[in-house]
C-alpha cells in the first residue's frame, strides 16, 4: 500500500472566494475522483476545525496499491486539472509519502 498525504494551509482570499469557501471547493474536487483514479482505495479529504497556531486549512489522505498507482495519479487528467485549481488557492504545501 502506498499512502500520500498533503497538508494545506490556504490563502485568505482567491478567486473572489474565501479560505472556507475555497477549501469547501477542494473537497468537492476531491471527492469527485473518487472511483475515477484506478487502484485507489480511499481518498479521504477533511477541513480543519480547530484553527490552531500550527493547522493546516486542509488534509488530504489518500490510499494506492502501488507507488506505480500513485504515479497514475499523479499524471491523470482529473488530478491535473485539481492542481490548476489548488495552486490558485494555496499559500502553503507539506507532503508525505510511505509505503506500508
Amino acid at each position: 500500500m502506498f499512502i500520500h498525504i498533503v497538508f494545506w494551509r490556504l490563502k485568505e482570499s482567491a478567486n473572489g472566494k474565501s479560505s472556507q469557501e475555497n477549501a469547501l471547493e477542494m473537497r468537492r474536487r476531491f471527492e469527485a475522483l473518487k472511483g475515477v483514479i484506478p487502484d485507489m482505495p480511499r481518498l479521504d479529504l477533511g477541513i480543519d476545525v480547530s484553527r490552531g497556531e500550527a493547522s493546516a486549512d486542509v488534509a488530504l489522505y489518500t490510499e494506492f496499491t502501488s507507488s506505480a498507482a500513485h504515479d497514475v495519479y499523479q499524471a491523470h487528467p482529473a488530478h491535473l486539472e485539481i492542481v490548476a485549481f489548488v495552486k490558485t488557492v494555496v499559500a502553503e504545501r507539506r507532503v508525505v509519502d510511505y509505503e506500508r
